[in-house]
């Protein structure tokens, strides 16, 4: 859902950094896996606060200082069709997990929810949930391509951070840059960082199917998403 793109802009925000920086570092350990004992917790005994550590636990399995308010998370969510397509072609680039099987039957996999980390419809209903809670901040995948600006300026005033006008606009664009980086469409295997990508994977048939279930499972949610930009 973007989560890798997420994590090198919140260290961008959260240091001043540069984004030239974020090429000469090994960023997993600026920003350690939760559910990964290895390096994930080890690194993290070590780090002072704040930390910044990176997750994609369900809200339930998070830590309890996080239900009880005592500590910030930023979550990213990003359009379901999108998701599965970028999520097939990473599952396929892995070399620990190979995936040779095609994109409907993956598909077929994430509307049964038979992937990593569970059902992507309740792990987004979870968040959804607790997006008015004071210290979660919901984010769009979409709305980064749309207003980079006005999602800088949110993170900057939850992470607590201080700019002045010339800093916040140098900070966007360093953003910016970082975004176009990780989004070239030469980089990645057709295009994952794009939005509107699965429009080029999708058969009729398999959009119909899709936003079937899409509805089944989240017709009684309010949470809305942008599957074209």
């Amino acid at each position: 859902a973007g989560t890798g793109l997420l994590q090198e802009v919140v260290y961008l925000v959260s240091q001043g950094a540069d984004p030239d920086e974020i090429g000469l570092m090994n960023i997993d350990e600026q920003l350690p896996v939760l559910e990964y004992p290895q390096p994930g917790l080890d690194i993290i005994k070590e780090l002072t606060s704040p930390r910044l550590i990176k997750s994609h636990l369900p809200y339930r399995f998070l830590p309890s200082d996080l239900h009880n308010g005592n500590s910030k998370v930023i979550y990213m969510a990003r359009n379901p069709k999108d998701l599965v397509v970028s999520y097939y072609q990473f599952h396929r680039s892995l070399r620990t997990m190979s995936y040779r099987g095609t994109f409907q039957e993956f598909c077929r996999r994430f509307m049964n929810d038979k992937l990593g980390y569970g059902s992507w419809f309740e792990h987004v209903q979870e968040f959804w949930e607790h997006h008015m809670d004071a210290n979660v901040l919901f984010l769009k995948y979409e709305d980064m391509h749309k207003d980079l600006a006005s999602m800088v300026e949110q993170l900057v005033r939850f992470l607590g951070v201080s700019y002045d006008k010339a800093q916040l606009e140098s900070m966007v664009e360093h953003c910016h840059q970082l975004i176009d980086q990780c989004c070239n469409a030469e980089a990645l295997p057709v295009g994952r960082g794009r939005v509107g990508l699965w429009k080029d994977i999708f058969t009729v048939s398999m959009n119909e199917k899709f936003d079937l279930v899409y509805k089944q499972k989240m017709g009684k949610c309010d949470l809305t998403f942008d599957f074209y930009l």
